[in-house]
């Protein structure tokens, strides 16, 4: 087929993908939710592992109790979908907030514990230390709103603050000054009056028009659409700042405005300040939207203007906005900003000798800015030392080549100097993380002693992962392990408790035993911070197992081997593959294994361990990876990922676990196109699921995933990529299951509803479920359980009982 030929089938499905949605032969109804087996809801009812929040000084645990699963009434309420957010109009804050139900403090010396006294009901987020550690602050959701609390450790007791409702739509909403008994809250204005009504009828047509410049822009959703919608973003966005004291009163800071970012200066006395303004734009969500970038007083007036950055509507494929970017306070000074600024228009084709500069600038604001640096390649990221030095990282993506660079603030003219450099798939040559340090002020830095910082990693080798910690001596480059996670468990260092290293914070779980705090000592000494049970005791007959192998090319790959509990020695299981594929520059990295079978075995959600509980086998995480040059490895796409996957099974067949006739493959988003191009290409299984996917790549026209060519660059990729264009060839069993308020770019519902169309009219096996009111994951527990239900269901008909 030429060039023409394929455009020809490219606008037809384009037109296609547009049809309403008929109900097929075999009928279209509305069902009831329906429940797994009790074995899976069982597990479900679990309460989950409380999450856990150490105090900056170091001396308090605050134990987060959580609830799993909203009702679907939760999830069905009222929602506005403006600009990419998803807000609730009943609270002005986010739909779905979070779900904290209970917080506990707990000494981290003797292990005392005191329960904070909570409003009944209470619906706990947005929780934050005080810089002082003597109190938190959290806000809590009720039905008329948010409100603004917090509890002292002294006491335990928790009030209210102000009387105010706190405006949660957008940005965040809620800080600590570094004065610790001050917090910068986001309000919703006085006065502000009801929410801007719907005429009954417009006043004219909406009009979008390009001037002739390119403006590729991803496949986004919830995007404004009208005069409407804009006003409702208005509405509902617009926060008046306010300083609220300890006591109770507030002061308004500034006008009423839509803040997406708002940083106070490390002294306290400046406010870094981001607005956004119209006009507004229906092809991108509001963190493109034009912005003004301030620098206020602490009583809002305007002391600095940084920046007045425009729509950012046109940046390339892989590129950056240009003006300043990445703005922020450097912890370590009173008042002076950083920021970043591109010197290749943001355009990453074009050949120049440095991509980024770094730019600061102090109080009172009134000079040039000076150069901390430039970077060869695009900045991805700081982070600050506390004295005098930061580290300064860049990604050549060329490469997929990650940097970090040491730079010296107080010696502005000294080059910067290479510490490590790798690809970022490299997991094996990851050198760890900075531990980051609070200062009094409320500001991280890296944990520095003498001339040396903490690197915490994951880990990863061959075995899997082992995370370590290391001292490194950022004058020698010297590194002193302090501690390695051996081969019978996952423990990782969460917080340093001595400045040298010698005392820490570890979260340590193994496959039967949950997770749970220690504090160590590089001496090898251990005491038991918290003692949370295990919530899954019938989980524990699993088994799993890390398995490595080889594709025919040579690459190395890998699965964790999941195995039921009930499982008779020899006994070959019906399986199922779940994956997602990745993209590589090379053999070497695609073979690296990560993650580890030392982690504590959990089910939860939508999980496809479930399926462990009804007799399969799980081949999990095997790995799919595309492997070539970052521009031209799609090319290959099908190829590998069908090598990848016989490989798998053949793997899992000669180990004895596997029947080779009962093999069924799944996966979600990324995962679920691979499943619907495998089932499409190969012959490998008897069945398949994939939810919220996304199968018409003329849809998503401007990349998607780590594609970097166009439609119209590379018309015979897209196409051939997707499954949708060869339907005819989906012989095998396949569920699509979508959730119809699906947030995630590229993933519209359509994609599933086309998909289903296709094959159904080419006389294939097909069910697609849609789950009113979810989003790209599924929330609620009746959605959940009725996914399980689903999937079950779908694999023991088509798998389990196949040749039966």
């Amino acid at each position: 087929m030429g060039r023409n030929g394929l455009f020809a089938v490219l606008i037809g499905w384009i037109l296609m993908s547009f049809q309403g949605f008929a109900a097929a032969e075999d009928g279209t109804h509305t069902a009831r939710y329906q429940r797994p087996p009790k074995a899976i809801t069982d597990i479900l009812d679990a309460p989950p592992t409380p999450q856990v929040s150490i105090s900056p000084t170091r001396d308090y645990l605050l134990v987060i109790d959580r609830e799993s699963y909203p009702p679907i009434a939760e999830v069905a309420a009222p929602m506005l979908r403006l600009a990419g957010e998803r807000i609730d109009p009943r609270t002005n804050g986010p739909h779905l907030p979070p779900r904290g139900k209970g917080l506990t403090l707990q000494k981290i010396s003797d292990g005392e514990r005191r329960r904070i006294e909570l409003p009944a009901e209470a619906n706990v987020g947005f929780l934050q230390w005080s810089p002082d550690g003597k109190q938190t602050a959290f806000t809590i959701t009720t039905d008329a709103g948010i409100e603004l609390w917090t509890a002292r450790v002294d006491d335990a007791k928790a009030k209210r603050v102000g009387n105010f409702s706190v405006n949660a739509a957008y940005g965040d909403p809620v800080q600590w000054m570094p004065d610790s008994r001050t917090l910068l809250v986001q309000t919703i204005p006085a006065g502000r009056g009801p929410p801007p009504a719907q005429a009954q009828a417009p006043d004219g047509p909406t009009i979008q028009e390009s001037s002739g410049r390119a403006g590729p822009v991803r496949t986004y959703q919830d995007l404004l659409k009208n005069a409407h919608d804009e006003a409702l973003f208005d509405y509902y966005c617009t926060s008046q700042l306010v300083a609220a004291h300890a006591d109770g009163h507030a002061i308004p800071v500034g006008k009423p405005a839509v803040f997406s970012n708002v940083e106070h200066s490390s002294d306290g006395d400046h406010l870094l300040i981001v607005r956004i303004e119209r006009p507004y734009s229906y092809v991108v969500p509001a963190l493109r939207f034009p912005k003004v970038v301030e620098v206020w007083n602490k009583s809002g007036q305007v002391e600095f203007t940084v920046a007045r950055l425009p729509l950012a509507d046109r940046i390339p494929i892989d590129g950056v906005a240009t003006g300043p970017r990445s703005y922020g306070w450097m912890p370590t000074q009173p008042a002076t900003l950083v920021w970043v600024e591109a010197l290749d228009e943001g355009d990453p084709k074009k050949k120049v000798l440095h991509r980024d500069k770094l730019l600061m600038l102090g109080a009172p604001f009134k000079d040039e800015p000076a150069e901390l640096t430039k970077t060869e390649h695009r900045f991805s990221g700081l982070t600050w030392g506390e004295k005098g030095f930061a580290l300064v990282r860049d990604y050549d993506r060329d490469r997929r080549w990650t940097r970090t660079f040491h730079i010296s603030i107080d010696k502005p003219n000294q080059p910067p100097r290479l510490l490590w450099e790798r690809s970022i798939n490299d997991n094996y040559g990851d050198p760890g993380t900075p531990l980051l340090k609070p200062l009094p002020n409320g500001r991280r830095v890296a944990w520095q002693s003498g001339d040396s910082i903490f690197l915490d990693s994951e880990g990863a080798t061959p075995r899997g992962d082992r995370p370590f910690l290391d001292k490194y001596n950022l004058a020698t480059g010297e590194k002193q392990r302090l501690f390695q996670c051996d081969d019978a468990r996952f423990e990782s260092v969460v917080a340093l408790l001595a400045d040298d290293g010698s005392q820490f914070i570890t979260r340590h779980e193994t496959p039967t035993q949950p997770p749970n705090y220690f504090v160590r000592t590089t001496g090898g000494q251990r005491r038991t911070l918290t003692d949370f049970p295990d919530p899954m005791p019938q989980l524990r007959q699993i088994t799993k197992e890390l398995v490595i192998y080889n594709r025919p090319d040579g690459v190395k790959l890998s699965f964790t081997l999941y195995l039921p509990p009930d499982r008779k020695p020899g006994e070959a299981l019906p399986t199922i593959v779940w994956a997602y594929p990745r993209e590589y520059n090379d053999a070497d990295t695609a073979g690296q294994v990560t993650g580890s079978t030392n982690r504590f075995t959990t089910i939860n959600g939508i999980s496809h361990l479930f399926l462990l509980t009804q007799g399969y086998a799980i081949l999990d995480g095997a790995t799919m990876p595309v492997v070539g040059d970052p521009e031209t490895a799609n090319n290959t796409y099908i190829e590998q990922i069908v090598a990848s996957a016989a490989a798998a099974i053949d793997k899992a067949a000669e180990m004895g676990v596997t029947d080779r006739r009962r093999v069924g493959v799944g996966g979600h988003s990324y995962g679920a196109f691979m499943t619907a191009n495998l089932l499409a290409h190969s012959d490998l299984f008897c069945a398949g699921v994939a939810r919220s996917g996304a199968y018409n790549r003329t849809l998503t026209p401007f990349g998607f995933q780590s594609e970097r060519r166009t439609l119209w660059e590379a018309p015979d990729i897209y196409l051939k990529m997707s499954p949708l264009l060869v339907a005819d060839k989906i012989n095998e069993p396949i569920l699509l299951i979508h959730g119809e308020a699906d947030n995630n770019a590229g993933t519209f519902p359509i994609q599933s509803e086309r998909l289903y169309q296709a094959i159904r009219g080419n006389g294939g096996i097909v069910r697609y479920v849609t789950l009113p009111h979810e989003s790209h994951g599924y929330a609620a527990r009746e959605s959940i359980e009725h996914t399980l239900f689903e999937m079950v269901s779908w694999f023991d008909k088509h798998v389990k009982q196949y040749g039966k």
